[in-house]
């Protein structure tokens, strides 16, 4: 059921994002999922150094902080800013989307489901304060980056 709702809400969330899509360059659309995902990468980078390598003292509302937003990009309707064709273009850099990502919808939404429901627990679970929690949720929301990564981005 609860599957169900989170598909059934980023459906929605697509459909509605679209329209707004429309308006938009595919260029434009491409800078976007580029800069939505290196702001994810830098909150990343936070939780990264806290709590898996101890470079930086742990601070529990920072890891919140990052953790919040991670989870807020993940849930913000990104499938609007993968139009067809956006395969080809450039952001701020060139892209690096496989025209595979369009061939195979259903893995896409498997792999996006996924990686709305880590980014979630990571929230909660960055919440709790538990540093042994945290680090292993921080690396199931790393393999739900990389499963999406793995099918459908080309190496630089």
């Amino acid at each position: 059921m609860h599957k169900t709702l989170i598909a059934a809400a980023l459906g929605a969330l697509t459909v509605g994002a679209s329209t707004l899509a429309l308006a938009q360059s595919t260029e434009d659309l491409i800078k976007y999922r580029q800069s939505g995902y290196t702001f994810m990468s830098w909150n990343m980078g936070k939780i990264k150094a806290q709590v898996v390598d101890g470079k930086v003292p742990y601070d529990q509302a920072q890891v919140v902080a990052a953790a919040n937003a991670i989870a807020a990009i993940a849930n913000s309707g990104m499938g609007a800013l993968y139009p067809k064709g956006s395969d080809m273009g450039t952001g701020w850099k060139e892209t690096r989307l496989k025209p595979e990502f369009f061939e195979e919808p259903e893995k896409v939404r498997e792999i996006a489901v996924n990686f709305v429901q880590q980014a979630n627990k990571l929230q909660e679970v960055a919440a709790a304060g538990d540093q042994g929690a945290i680090k292993a949720q921080f690396g199931e929301v790393g393999k739900a980056c990389k499963a999406c990564h793995d099918n459908y981005r080309a190496e630089e």
